[in-house]
């Protein structure tokens, strides 16, 4: 599928941010080892969530679903090998986190997923998974990835070389599924979603004091009939970027998840001059939550601080896309775990400013843009490499353009953002199927 967005004179209205991915995917897996019945409400409807569904409910999960809308229903029989492989589809998250709970669970499965999945690496979740006492075999590291039974260690103590909320998420939840205890060193603070979620149900996590240190002692986690997950920031960003650069547009976006360790993005784009309120400010199942009201804004370029690289990870492309408008140079390092996500990112972000004109030189781990963009002149086609973010990032960057920009290969919004096109034009985007 091949998107077109064209050019426009503004935006304005009000949307609700769509549902988190990372908790979706996180609640469903936590929620199905509470065996009780909960009602998941906000749950997002996207197809990498779905996987992460349909792959619990292979192993004896019972998982209904209406839109947006998630029952876990109590069950009576243990979780089991699958008859089937598991499918993960495209979710690098899902893979991991499943990872973590079928080797914690003792169960054997084999685990696939699409060809862009098959291509990442895993091997940050396979090592520290082996040492913990899980049976894995992998091609190189990559799928197809089988998981024998194994056993898991008492209180497995790791330090992660790598600033990972995936491995970090993956480890604690092997502990939670084998019910065992665990200590991890991280060398940076990732989003703690995971955490979050158990101690809501009264899990039991301690936080080092002089060190990025989380300790998950186990006890029964205690259910509640009702979890709610608040908006995306990294959906909600996309919205954001467009209205900032676009002209004389005003956004309301309602819902919007603000945990501290994932709305790094917020405080960027504030740096850089965008106009950013955060209004009904509360605590939402023990996730901070928020109203953004963005309008246009002249923004200038900074040097992105390097220890907040690992919780916008996900939103460089669509940053890249504001450091093009802005005023100055943009500098951005330490992110090469861009390079083994949908695609090479920091490679198809290089190759897409490229082409929309937009100065800049590509690094091994980072990228400096310099920004001078006004409008993009010529018509443009991007190819997304199959890439939901460099996708809608580019789609973005067409309403500053005078003829439109072309996206390649849009399917994959899909696992992220579904309605993506309907809620862009609906704040008055002019972004059309070809």
């Amino acid at each position: 599928m091949n998107l077109y967005s064209h050019p426009i004179e503004t935006l304005k209205g009000e949307i609700i941010c769509p549902g988190d991915k990372s908790i979706s995917q996180r609640i469903l897996i936590i929620g199905s080892l509470l065996n009780s019945d909960i009602l998941v409400k906000g749950f997002l409807n996207a197809s990498d969530p779905n996987s992460t569904l349909n792959a619990l409910n292979e192993i004896g999960a019972s998982i209904e679903k209406v839109e947006n809308r998630v029952y876990l229903k109590k069950r009576s029989i243990p979780f089991f090998t699958p008859k089937k492989d598991l499918d993960l589809g495209n979710s690098g998250t899902g893979l991991r986190l499943m990872l973590g709970l079928i080797s914690g669970l003792g169960i054997n499965a084999n685990m696939t997923g699409d060809l862009s999945l098959s291509k990442r690496p895993m091997n940050r979740v396979i090592t520290p998974l082996k040492e913990m006492g899980a049976n894995i075999f992998s091609n190189n590291g990559k799928l197809p990835i089988k998981i024998g039974t194994g056993k898991i260690v008492e209180n497995y103590d790791y330090q992660m070389p790598i600033a990972s909320a995936q491995v970090k998420s993956c480890l604690i939840l092997a502990a939670l599924a084998s019910r065992t205890n665990i200590k991890i060193h991280e060398p940076k603070v990732t989003r703690d979603h995971t955490e979050r979620i158990i101690e809501y149900f009264d899990g039991k996590i301690n936080y080092g004091q002089e060190s990025r240190e989380i300790k998950f002692s186990f006890q029964e986690l205690k259910p509640s009939s009702s979890y709610n997950i608040v908006g995306d920031i990294s959906s909600a960003s996309f919205v954001i970027v467009a209205a900032v650069i676009s002209q004389k547009s005003e956004v309301l976006i309602k819902n919007v998840g603000l945990n501290n360790t994932r709305s790094g993005l917020i405080k960027v784009l504030s740096l850089m001059g965008a106009h950013i309120e955060v209004q009904n400010r509360r605590v939402e199942c023990n996730e901070n939550v928020g109203d953004i009201f963005v309008k246009s804004s002249t923004l200038k370029g900074i040097n992105i601080p390097e220890e907040i690289i690992p919780n916008i990870i996900d939103e460089i492309p669509i940053l890249s896309i504001a450091a093009s408008f802005a005023l100055g140079t943009t500098n951005i390092t330490n992110a090469s775990e861009l390079r083994v996500k949908e695609s090479d990112r920091l490679n198809a972000i290089s190759e897409g400013l490229t082409k929309i004109g937009a100065e800049h030189k590509l690094f091994e781990d980072g990228i400096s843009i310099y920004g001078s963009l006004d409008t993009i002149c010529s018509s443009i086609k991007i190819n997304s490499y199959g890439d939901h973010r460099i996708a809608m990032s580019f789609l973005v960057a067409g309403i500053r353009s005078n003829n439109g920009i072309k996206v390649e290969n849009c399917k994959n919004i899909e696992t992220s953002f579904p309605h993506f096109k309907e809620t862009m034009n609906l704040l008055g985007a002019n972004i059309i199927e070809e």
